[in-house]
C-alpha cells in the first residue's frame, strides 16, 4: 500500500518544480524529500524523477502518479475537514470555485443568503473555469464548484446535472443558447416551432461573429465544425 506521507511529497516537488523548493513548502530537510521518494520508487517499481540540469523534473510514471495522489490526497483532507466541521471542532467553511461571469451574478446572491441562514460562515472564493474548478473539486482544493456546460438536444445521452466521476451534480439553471442574427424577410416567428428547430449554422459560414473570451468559444467553434466551416470571428464578447 502506498504511504500518504510519501505521496504528499511527491506532490509537493510536482507542484514546487524541485526538491528544493518542497523541502521549503512541506517544512523537510532536503534529504527527507529525497529518501521519501527513493521509497516511494522502491514501493512501485517505477523511477519518478530524473535529473534535468541541475534539477529534477517527473517522469511520465511520476506525472501520472503525482496527478492521481494530489486527488487522493485532497479527497483526505477534505475528509478531514468535513469531519472536523462535523463534530464542531473547527468554524464552517464552505470554498468556493466558479467561472467569473457567475462570481458577478449568481454568488453574490448566494453569499448573501448563506450568511443569512449561516452567520459566521467563511467563504472563499476562486476564479476558475469549468475544467479547473472540476479538477480543484476533485483534489479537494475547493468544496463547491460552480460550472457550465453546454449540451446539444439530441446530440449527446446525458444532460447537463449528470453526475461526474467523483462529484455530486445538482442543476441550478438550465438555460437556452440563441443564435442572434439580423432581421429577415425569412425569418421564422415566434410559435411556429422556431425554438424547437437548431438553425442551420452553415446558412451563416460568411457572416462575422461575435463569440465569447477564448476560453469559453468552444461549444460555438464545436457546433460550427460539424456544420462543415470556421467561424470569422470579429469580435469578442467578455
Amino acid at each position: 500500500m502506498l504511504d500518504v506521507t510519501r505521496l504528499r511529497v511527491l506532490v509537493a516537488v510536482a507542484r514546487h518544480g524541485s526538491v528544493t523548493a518542497a523541502a521549503r513548502a512541506l517544512n523537510y530537510a532536503q534529504p527527507s524529500i529525497s529518501h521519501h521518494i527513493a521509497r516511494l520508487e522502491a514501493e512501485t517499481g517505477a523511477r519518478l524523477l530524473q535529473r534535468a540540469g541541475r534539477g529534477v523534473r517527473l517522469t511520465d510514471a511520476g506525472r501520472l502518479l503525482a496527478e492521481r495522489a494530489e486527488e487522493i490526497i485532497g479527497r483526505l483532507d477534505a475528509a478531514e475537514s468535513e469531519l472536523a466541521a462535523h463534530v464542531g471542532l473547527s468554524q464552517g467553511r464552505v470554498r468556493l470555485a466558479s467561472f467569473p461571469s457567475a462570481l458577478g451574478t449568481i454568488v453574490p446572491a448566494a453569499a448573501a443568503r448563506l450568511e443569512a441562514e449561516s452567520p459566521g460562515m467563511d467563504l472563499t472564493l476562486a476564479e476558475a473555469e469549468p475544467a479547473e474548478a472540476l479538477h480543484m473539486l476533485r483534489a479537494g482544493q475547493v468544496d463547491v464548484a460552480l460550472v457550465y456546460r453546454h449540451h446539444q438536444l439530441g446530440a449527446g445521452p446525458e444532460p447537463p446535472g449528470a453526475d461526474e466521476e467523483g462529484t455530486r451534480v445538482r442543476l441550478l439553471l438550465d438555460e437556452p443558447v440563441h443564435l442572434i442574427t439580423q432581421a429577415s424577410p425569412v425569418a421564422q416567428e415566434p410559435g411556429d416551432g422556431a425554438a424547437d428547430t437548431p438553425p442551420d449554422l452553415s446558412a451563416h459560414a460568411r457572416h462575422r461573429w461575435i463569440a465569447g473570451c477564448e476560453r469559453c468559444r468552444d461549444h460555438l467553434i464545436r457546433q460550427c465544425a460539424l456544420a462543415g466551416f470556421t467561424p470569422k470571428i470579429a469580435f469578442t464578447a467578455t
